[in-house]
């Protein structure tokens, strides 16, 4: 099949949808983002930066038929115990930090563009995803070459990039309306949403080879 933009719009659009759904779910990523925004509205872009670093060579192994590795049990195993062990710590790190966060204007012990890199490096469940769904729609584009392949990675991440940059400009331009109770309470809501989903990750990683 030729590269034909007619024939890759529909596509491009399946594309735009199914990761709007994916990164707008209440999730690790999410979580920082809110947190991060605090400091700057530039977070979300740096988070989603921080993203595909992991998110654009995980594409290219699987554009390259490396899907399967992923699928294997004692790989997920241990990306789900490193992985959730990982999200915990950026979740207790969260709780310990909030007071200080809101009354002191301090920062996270870890900035945007990392808290990107970690929520996605040790996200098993990303990783996962890309090597079922994802791996899908990198299979979508395998007929239009090169040009398709940059033109998936291109709109996956634009997509990644818009809504946490929208969060992060909407939570630091209000943030300082809230009261601080309110805010010590957001911090606490999304270091619980990062130790839940960390263990439940551990928990679902063990169950695949019990």
């Amino acid at each position: 099949m030729c590269y034909n933009e007619a024939n890759m719009l529909p596509i491009i659009l399946s594309v735009v949808v199914i990761s709007l759904s994916g990164v707008m779910a209440p999730g690790p990523m999410f979580a920082v983002t809110l947190a991060k925004s605090y400091r700057s509205p530039w977070a979300g872009a740096l988070v989603s930066l921080g993203h595909a670093t992991i998110e654009v060579p995980l594409i290219l192994l699987i554009y390259f038929g490396f899907a399967q590795f992923f699928q294997n049990s004692m790989v997920q195993l241990g990306l789900s115990i490193a992985g959730g062990g990982m999200i915990i710590w950026l979740g207790i790190a969260m709780f310990l930090a909030r007071t200080e966060v809101v009354r002191q204007g301090k920062d996270l012990p870890y900035n945007a563009f990392v808290a990107g890199i970690l929520t996605s490096g040790f996200n098993p469940f990303f990783l996962v995803w890309w090597a079922t769904i994802g791996s899908m729609l990198v299979m979508k584009f395998l007929d239009f070459g090169t040009a398709g392949l940059i033109t998936f990675i291109l709109v996956h991440w634009f997509c990644d990039f818009a809504w946490l940059s929208l969060v992060s400009i909407f939570i630091y331009r209000t943030h300082s309306m809230w009261n601080r109770k309110f805010q010590e309470w957001l911090f606490i809501a999304c270091s619980l949403l990062l130790v839940g989903f960390g263990g439940w990750f551990v928990f679902s990683g063990i169950q695949i080879v019990i």
